[in-house]
């Protein structure tokens, strides 16, 4: 899989991208991953890609042109353009799980007030949100972005079971988890958990995560019942 971010800050992803299953990841080659600079596409000597919107108004807007520049010599036949933007597709396992399957992305950072819509419109295939705030750029929500979607990649995990009972997985939080001792500071684990049946244990599992879904995030029972055929 073929990955470049395009951003203002680059050295911003430096230690995410080499650190831990990221890096492990690079350097088994599961992932080709390249960050550019945008302004390696600017024209003029201040190397400037930002001006003030027109009709006024607060902060700096991205300009088409080292947009439009640095994406058009970056795309290939199969790449998928993506923005990250605080008013694009939240950010869901399913969508993660889709974009694991692509050949090539090309990840936009915006910054400032955002980019300008000519962009938005001619050059994106998809826009994402990490969440229903805002970050100072997206760089950071480009790094959340990978680390998700790169988890679905084959191998990038070592034991794929990791992702079969965790958060969110069918519209279900995950459930507790213990390690040893098995009694510390007379605070003892579920009985459950030492009993080696196996059938038991899943059904306790399955409990807690419908339990504390119920508690903590009734909404993703409610998106179920929501979804079609339900």
């Amino acid at each position: 899989m073929k990955v470049d971010v395009l951003t203002l800050f680059p050295q911003m992803l430096d230690g995410f991208l080499s650190e831990s299953m990221m890096g492990r990841a690079q350097r088994n080659g599961l992932i080709d991953l390249k960050v550019h600079n945008l302004r390696d596409w600017s024209t003029d000597k201040h190397n400037t890609v930002d001006d003030r919107p027109f009709g006024g108004g607060a902060g700096m807007v991205l300009m088409p042109k080292p947009l439009f520049a640095a994406i058009e010599d970056l795309q290939s036949e199969n790449a998928h353009r993506i923005y990250m933007a605080p008013d694009g597709e939240p950010l869901t396992p399913t969508l993660a799980e889709d974009l694991s399957q692509k050949e090539h992305l090309i990840i936009l950072s915006g910054h400032y007030e955002g980019i300008d819509e000519r962009a938005r419109q001619n050059l994106i295939d998809q826009e994402v949100s990490i969440g229903d705030y805002v970050l100072t750029n997206g760089t950071l929500a480009a790094a959340v972005l990978i680390d998700c979607f790169c988890r679905f990649l084959p191998g990038f995990l070592g034991e794929e079971k990791s992702l079969t009972n965790e958060s969110f997985q069918d519209n279900l939080l995950d459930f507790p988890q213990f390690t040893r001792p098995a009694d510390f500071r007379n605070m003892p684990i579920p009985e459950v958990l030492l009993s080696g049946n196996h059938a038991e244990i899943e059904a306790w599992r399955q409990q807690q995560r419908e339990e504390r879904t119920r508690e903590r995030r009734p909404d993703l029972l409610k998106d179920s019942q929501d979804e079609p055929g339900n």
